[in-house]
């Protein structure tokens, strides 16, 4: 429809242009009529007129039939492309509604199977329905035969179901501990009879092998003088001389009644070392003033920085440890004038160093690398009084900063068990560290210290339940514990071990080990009348 209306509106401008032509025409003929009458004269005016008129005329007729002509040929054209596109849209339309048949019968089906669904889940339900039922009374059926039967069971038990439900429960916990501590009994004897023998072997192999010298060393220092009149020339002119020491090096001199004897006091070893070279230098020189005193103390604090590095290279040297940073030759060298529980840190780690290559060569491990964690374990321990932190912080800092190997830093990181071990090499140093510490005079106690360990010590072992007495022997390295008979077996006695030593370990510092040993004695008592 929109078509046939498009196709009139054209014919319609077709004729508007054919009579806007007459129009034209007709104002060139008045035009030119009136020309024509102003020129020429009235007959020669009206003959051209006439000729002028007839040949407009014809003009107009030729153009009027040529827009008719473009008007039905345009015509043509429309009607044509509104017949193809028609065309189209009709076999589009039939394809639109194929389509929606198809859809139809597809919802058809589904409409189907969804109703046949229904039907069936109905029926399911329904049937569920019958079925939930009798399961539901067959429950009470057999709850009311359960409850019948349990009234039955306590009335020939003579006790409630909860009752007996305890008493299953204790003696299942009774069988588990009984099997548990006879399965680590069995564990523990399997693994010592394996292993024991040759950890001792190992042990006294490395510590027979060792035979260092320890030397004890305190907060003073000792200078010989040649006579008393010495200690007057130490103090100068109105003690001008010993002010200038002092201040020099940082300590302080103590002269006092002992004759022929200078004291040298100073928390710092280092400090003291100085002080005692450079007061030994100016008794023997005899020349002591203040300008001496600086050039004394100045040359003998540079002989100590030598002697420091030299002695971190001896100490790795004889160690067989190579490739060490200079700082921490230096560390090490500083080791000689640093204790620990009277015990020189120096000594000690070359003799720890020592212990865990024999032991790692035994156990066909890295020698190097054990002895190399071995010497510097403690080397935190030189930096202690100058940085905050424990020496086991300052030693994975500077073994860290310096490029040590992952398993030198985890073996200084875990010998006092901080963090735990990554490799048998920090097991073996913590191993050697406890075999040098703990060995009778390698260090010196406070006897408040030991007091106390062995009170927790007995506290510990006192809180569990079947303890009668406890005895901690041999210096606080072996506890013996009485138990009485009825309250601990024979099963319970590892596992109360176990348990103590455990408890011990997680709760008290101490060196060396600790043995636990569980007394249990059956007695049969009777009387005679």
């Amino acid at each position: 429809m929109t078509e046939q209306w498009g196709l009139i509106a054209a014919l319609g401008v077709l004729v508007l242009l054919a009579s806007a032509a007459s129009f034209i025409f007709g104002r060139r003929i008045g035009r030119t009529q009136e020309i024509a009458a102003q020129r020429l004269s009235k007959s020669t005016a009206e003959e051209t007129a006439k000729r002028i008129v007839g040949e407009a005329e014809r003009e107009s007729e030729s153009m009027r039939k040529s827009a008719v002509l473009s008007g039905k040929e345009e015509l043509i054209k429309l009607r044509e492309a509104w017949e193809v596109e028609a065309r189209h849209r009709r076999e589009e339309v039939e394809r639109e509604e194929r389509r929606v048949d198809d859809r139809e019968m597809q919802v058809d089906k589904k409409v189907d199977f969804l109703d046949q669904r229904d039907r069936e889940l109905g029926r399911r339900a329904s049937d569920l329905g019958r079925k939930e039922k009798s399961v539901a009374e067959r429950e009470q059926e057999l709850e009311k035969l359960i409850a019948e039967e349990r009234r039955r069971l306590e009335s020939l038990a003579g006790m409630s179901a909860s009752e007996a439900k305890q008493e299953l429960i204790v003696r299942l916990e009774r069988e588990a501990e009984a099997d548990a501590a006879n399965r680590l009994r069995e564990i523990r004897d399997s693994a010592k009879r394996n292993a024991e023998r040759e950890a001792k072997k190992i042990v006294a192999l490395a510590v027979q092998r060792i035979a260092s010298e320890h030397t004890s060393e305190i907060s003073v220092s000792s200078v010989a003088l040649p006579n008393d009149e010495m200690k007057g020339r130490i103090i100068g002119r109105e003690g001008r001389n010993i002010r200038a020491f002092e201040l020099a090096t940082g300590v302080d001199v103590v002269i006092d009644d002992t004759p022929d004897t200078v004291v040298v006091s100073c928390f710092d070893p280092i400090r003291r070392e100085v002080a005692r070279l450079s007061l030994e230098k100016l008794v023997t020189d005899g020349r002591i003033h203040p300008g001496r005193i600086e050039e004394v103390v100045a040359k003998s604090r540079k002989e100590v920085e030598v002697q420091i590095v030299e002695l971190g290279e001896q100490a790795a040297y004889e160690t067989g440890i190579h490739g060490l940073h200079p700082e921490v030759i230096k560390l090490i060298g500083r080791m000689k004038w640093r204790t620990s529980y009277g015990q020189n840190i120096l000594d000690h780690s070359k003799e720890v160093a020592h212990l865990a290559g024999i032991m790692a060569a035994e156990l066909g491990l890295d020698v190097t690398m054990a002895k190399r964690g071995a010497l510097l374990h403690d080397i935190g321990k030189v930096l202690t009084h100058e940085h905050e932190g424990t020496h086991v912080q300052l030693g994975v800092e500077v073994a860290t900063k310096y490029g040590e190997h992952p398993l030198v830093v985890n073996a200084i990181a875990a010998h006092h068990d901080d963090v735990p071990h990554e490799s048998e090499i920090s097991v073996l140093v913590q191993a050697a560290d406890a075999i040098s510490g703990s060995r009778p005079g390698a260090r010196r106690e406070a006897f408040e210290t030991y007091v106390k360990r062995l009170e927790g010590l007995e506290k510990i072992a006192t809180s569990y339940r079947g303890v009668e007495k406890v005895f901690a022997i041999q210096a606080g390295r072996e506890l013996r514990v009485m138990v009485t008979p009825d309250g601990v077996d024979d099963a319970r006695m590892s596992a109360l071990a176990d348990e103590i030593a455990r408890r011990i370990e997680a709760e008290l510092q101490y060196p060396g080990q600790i043995k636990v040993v569980i007394i249990r004695e059956t007695r049969a008592t009777d009387v005679a009348r």
